[in-house]
């Protein structure tokens, strides 16, 4: 095997800046996506375990459009689709004016499917309390709202934390597919540098590195909030 190994390229300037501002833009994207997703996921999934049929059935049709439209396909249907059949002004707003389009389309776009995976895990969640705990909240006089808030909830937060993480993980992965869009994080930067230098394995090795350390990271505080939230009886060790 004849390839020209050089380790070094990867401190020397100024590829280690942009694997550095790849690192800051793969934490932007994910990290604003997972608010947005966490947020609308929790409603999208309280929304489908509801007595209300016309609201559990538009929360339906959100996860299963979002949920099995690929993700890039979303992307650039929000890239490039969605400016065109906006009013002109507003079409030409996003497309020239808004600041950082690439990195906006990202987030919404990984925002909004993400909800539709932490939809199905909340929804999952309230469904394994049981029918026991809710019969006995209305029986003693708690209203739907009530019971929502004092028993399903709480309990049934704390029993998806181990999918959740799941899903945490997932979004920083999927966030490479911003590349596409033209956004720079840690994949698009891999990518620059390998076409700049040359050198491609060390390039991907080192975006490798970084993304096996977020998720040693983010599996290490999971495993902590796991302990902490573990209900006897609902969750077993190990």
């Amino acid at each position: 095997m004849n390839y020209n190994w050089n380790w070094s390229v990867l401190w020397a300037d100024p590829y280690l800046g942009w694997l550095i501002s790849g690192v800051q833009w793969t934490f932007a994207v994910a990290l604003a996506a997972w608010v947005i997703a966490l947020g609308l996921g929790i409603l999208i999934g309280v929304g489908r375990t509801l007595p209300n049929k016309p609201i559990a059935f538009l929360c339906t049709c959100y996860v299963e459009l979002f949920r099995n439209v690929p993700l890039l396909v979303q992307m650039f249907i929000w890239y490039f689709a969605v400016p065109e059949i906006m009013p002109d002004d507003v079409g030409r707003w996003m497309k020239r004016d808004m600041p950082n389009p690439e990195y906006v389309t990202a987030v919404v776009a990984l925002g909004l499917y993400t909800a539709s995976r932490v939809a199905e895990q909340v929804r999952a969640g309230i469904q394994a309390v049981g029918k026991g705990l809710t019969s006995a909240a209305y029986a003693n006089g708690f209203s739907t709202a009530q019971t929502y808030r004092y028993v399903l909830l709480p309990i049934s937060f704390r029993l998806i934390v181990p999918p959740m993480t799941s899903e945490f993980l997932t979004i920083f992965k999927n966030s490479s597919l911003a590349l596409t869009i033209g956004l720079l994080e840690l994949t698009a930067q891999s990518q620059q540098i390998a076409e700049f230098t040359f050198q491609g394995f060390e390039a991907f090795t080192a975006a490798t590195v970084i993304y096996v350390c977020i998720a040693l990271m983010a599996t290490v505080i999971a495993q902590s909030l796991e302990k902490f939230t573990q209900i006897p009886g609902f969750v077993g060790k190990g």
